[in-house]
């Protein structure tokens, strides 16, 4: 497997736009990602944070700009060669996107299935292995996704990401709907993964816990219809300790979950229709 060179970034996202009819979700984004680095991604809900993560693996075709991964520009290649290119990545889905008719072991075997020619009895030791690296014992294989409870179908998930060795795994909301017990579970085993596979990480998170415990680098994105022309739509790019004395107010309010100036937003659009006290 071809690995990125120190003299290069792993990911190099330039100039990236998408819109969707006349709604525009990102503009203009640069960014670098180094190999090994952990990078949550942060912002409030319709900034294109999910977008952004799709483009990244190609899912989702910018209207402009470039994703390069390792020096290639995902969409510059042929369609096979960009369906190769993605073993390379793992992607942990929100509600971990697994199968419903299949098995949790035929779940987490899919890549393999897809992408190798490894015989059964290969896979399987694979699978069994995949599922101890998140805690799983090998009677999971034999369930199914609707027998399972929401921090167990996330770890499946994960398993099912690091079947094929990637170099780099992309989460989406990882945590979402989960206790805060559950949470930390899975952010110690995102912690763990990374150490064990040396793996670089891109989490989307709105869990300012997760972002604090598993990323070493913070990027906040700012919607694209409440920013001025020329502003950039990352609002912050730094170290998690960082964030809370930001020069920027609206990444201070984010972090510390302050709806002061939105509840007035929403006030005066509102007009008569929300009723306000002094209280509320």
């Amino acid at each position: 497997m071809s690995r990125t060179t120190p003299e290069k970034p792993l990911l190099e996202v330039r100039g990236l736009t998408v819109r969707f009819g006349r709604h525009q979700v990102l503009r203009d984004i640069n960014l670098r990602i180094e190999a090994g680095q952990s990078v949550a991604v942060i912002g409030e809900s319709g900034c294109g944070k999910t977008v952004f993560l799709k483009c990244l693996i190609g899912l989702i075709r910018p209207t402009q700009g470039e994703v390069c991964f390792d020096g290639q520009n995902l969409f510059a290649l042929s369609p096979a060669a960009l369906n190769q290119l993605r073993t390379r990545y793992g992607f942990v889905f929100q509600q971990a996107a697994l199968f419903d008719s299949l098995s949790v072991g035929e779940n987490v075997a899919f890549p393999l299935r897809e992408h190798t020619n490894y015989s059964s009895q290969h896979i399987r030791q694979i699978v069994i292995s995949r599922l101890a690296d998140v805690g799983l014992p090998e009677s999971v294989a034999e369930k199914y996704p609707a027998e399972l409870s929401g921090g167990m179908r996330k770890r499946v998930g994960l398993a099912r990401a690091l079947v094929l060795d990637p170099e780099i795994i992309l989460y989406d909301e990882p945590t979402t709907g989960l206790d805060p017990i559950m949470s930390d579970v899975i952010n110690e085993l995102i912690l763990q993964t990374r150490l064990r596979y040396r793996v670089t990480n891109v989490i989307v998170t709105h869990d300012m816990a997760s972002a604090r415990k598993v990323a070493d680098r913070v990027v906040m994105f700012y919607p694209v219809h409440r920013l001025s022309e020329h502003e950039s739509q990352i609002v912050f790019d730094g170290p998690p300790s960082a964030l809370e004395h930001a020069e920027d107010r609206r990444v201070r309010q984010f972090v510390r979950g302050e709806a002061g100036e939105r509840l007035m937003e929403l006030r005066e659009l509102g007009s008569g229709a929300w009723q306000w006290t002094s209280g509320s």
